[in-house]
């Protein structure tokens, strides 16, 4: 599905490009990559003067704060090195920038981010980051069910696992919003924002 617009108050959410997931492997396309198509994207949205969202994952040292209940899956309780939540410095010296800590998969709950982006007049979020099956379907999922308009720049966002990544781009995403490269979301920025 083609891009069709982008609203007015368009704000760009970006999901834990942070230290400790930025180093991690990746794939389909690489940290480095998913970064410099995030700084292409945050520097044209405060070139028009529109919102742009860093959003971060971290938790208290204790680690009283992470979410609870028992899983299956490897890594629950683990201590993480100083530093991992640092969001990378090649998105961050931009005073006018939202800046939200989360403690959850997902960007909204138990975060201001809803009242960031409503305050602001925002009705639609362009949406990047890593994990794609994770942090930012998470988000996406809430995004949609608050009721903004989400699209989803597929080539600014990666994750562990390429079947993970896919299932949630082809499945997931056109059920929540509009997906498209970061080319076309920056020629439609172009295009409604001049």
């Amino acid at each position: 599905m083609a891009l069709t617009t982008l609203d007015p108050r368009t704000a760009l959410v970006v999901i834990d490009l942070q230290a400790g997931i930025l180093g991690a492997p990746v794939v389909p396309h690489t940290g480095a990559d998913v970064l410099a198509r995030n700084v292409r994207l945050a520097d044209a949205f405060r070139a028009r003067k529109l919102p742009v969202a860093l959003v971060r994952v971290s938790f208290a040292a204790d680690g009283a704060d992470a979410v609870p209940g028992r899983t299956e899956a490897a890594g629950a309780g683990r201590s993480l090195p100083a530093g991992w939540d640092v969001i990378a410095p090649e998105l961050t010296g931009h005073p006018g920038d939202i800046t939200v800590t989360k403690h959850n998969w997902g960007a909204f709950h138990g975060t201001d981010l809803d009242v960031q982006l409503r305050r602001r007049g925002v009705t639609q979020i362009v949406l990047t980051g890593i994990a794609t099956s994770i942090g930012v379907e998470s988000t996406a999922r809430a995004a949609h069910e608050h009721g903004y308009h989400v699209t989803l720049a597929t080539d600014a966002m990666s994750d562990m696992n390429e079947e993970t990544h896919r299932n949630s781009v082809q499945r997931i995403f056109p059920r929540l919003g509009e997906t498209g490269t970061t080319a076309e979301v920056l020629a439609l920025l172009d295009k409604t924002h001049g």
